[in-house]
């Protein structure tokens, strides 16, 4: 038997598979190379000892599975206190189906995109589907930061998604849909279309700490958004309307019920948290299927665009934080076409008119000119 210098490692048998044993930043590492050939054992101890010697060699890296890298995204979300936490989750089961139990490194760019046929199949959306894979991409950037990993499959590029929807909600339509609404949920979406807050996270969760009469401002604290930036808007008076008159009726229940009341939108005291189904079917009732309560913040959006407000300050109200989720929300409406469409026609009449009487100036009249 071939005798090798110290710090090459060593093999050796353990029932009917060869083992390796090396060391790694002073610390001994065992690993089964399920090999039953003595001289293949030996061969993969020398990768492992090149691997070392390149400072590519990671401890484990073999181990870490498909559930260790989503543990990985769920504890960055819990830690950081995201409450998307549980899209992460509802990912996390579509993409078991095809990732359960599988090592890190054995997962391809063709295991990516044999995932992604199969969800088309079960009839996702591309949206979904890009989704779902950008969180196991978070999971393997996740696990080569903390040098679980020493690469990464080449995430294939992302699926084309459907454009931005344009729903917009013009104040007829408000007006239309109130009265099919029992009486708590009109105030908080009277309040979602004048602020183009988002509804369950920002609007339903809004409490009175945070309204100040005083000053005229409602505010939303840092780490409350989904940007996690706090927001301050300035009330208009139809917004001062409108909390005046929640706070009288909270102000009576508190009275009648001898309870605190905390939030600024409730039924007899307790917080909204479900709404779907009362939203639906007022929709339904006025005539205005498929109207979506998220169609508010377009609709501010392009309000505010109307009203001449600077993105800047646009993008602050509303709490977009990048500029490319901004212009997807403002999306063109056909009345805004229309409306170019007229203030062009304008534009060229003034100037015709304008060169036509230039032009009249400046020809010498018949006269003139026999003179």
């Amino acid at each position: 038997m071939p005798k090798f210098k110290h710090g090459s490692g060593s093999v050796y048998r353990r029932g009917k598979t060869w083992w390796i044993a090396y060391y790694i930043n002073g610390k001994q590492v065992w690993e089964s190379t399920k090999k039953k050939d003595r001289t293949e054992a030996r061969q993969a101890l020398q990768v492992k000892l090149g691997q070392r010697a390149e400072g590519t060699l990671v401890v484990g890296a073999s181990k870490i599975t498909f559930e260790g890298l989503l543990d990985l995204v769920e504890r960055e979300y819990q830690e950081n206190n995201r409450k998307t936490v549980k899209q992460v989750r509802q990912h996390r089961k579509h993409l078991a189906k095809c990732f359960a139990g599988r090592r890190a490194s054995d997962i391809t760019v063709a295991d990516i995109l044999a995932f992604r046929a199969r969800r088309q199949t079960e009839g996702a959306t591309n949206a979904e589907i890009n989704r779902e894979t950008s969180t196991l991409r978070r999971g393997f950037n996740l696990a080569l930061e903390a040098e679980l990993l020493i690469r990464m499959p080449r995430f294939p590029k992302k699926l084309e998604e459907s454009p931005p929807r344009s729903g917009f909600f013009e104040p007829d339509e408000l007006q239309v849909i109130l009265p099919y609404l029992p009486v708590p949920f009109r105030a908080p979406v009277s309040f979602a279309y004048l602020t183009g807050w988002r509804f369950a996270s920002e609007v339903l969760a809004l409490p009175w700490r945070n309204v100040d009469f005083e000053t005229g401002t409602v505010r939303l604290d840092m780490g409350t958004t989904k940007t996690r930036e706090g927001r301050l808007i300035y009330m208009t008076a139809q917004l001062r309307t409108l909390l005046e008159e929640q706070w009288q009726k909270t102000t009576t229940v508190q009275r009648e019920t001898e309870q605190i009341i905390s939030y600024v939108f409730h039924k007899e005291g307790k917080r909204i948290t479900k709404y779907d189904r009362v939203w639906q079917q007022a929709c339904q009732k006025a005539g205005l299927p498929g109207k979506i309560v998220h169609d508010f913040r377009r609709t501010v959006v392009r309000n505010m665009v109307r009203a001449g407000i600077p993105e800047r300050v646009a993008m602050q109200m509303s709490g977009h934080k990048t500029r490319s989720v901004f212009d997807r929300y403002h999306i063109v409406a056909d009345s805004d076409l229309q409306e170019a469409a007229k203030r062009l026609e304008q534009a060229l009449l003034s100037q015709t008119m304008t060169k036509t009487m230039t032009v009249a100036r400046l020809t010498p009249s018949k006269t003139a000119v026999s003179a």
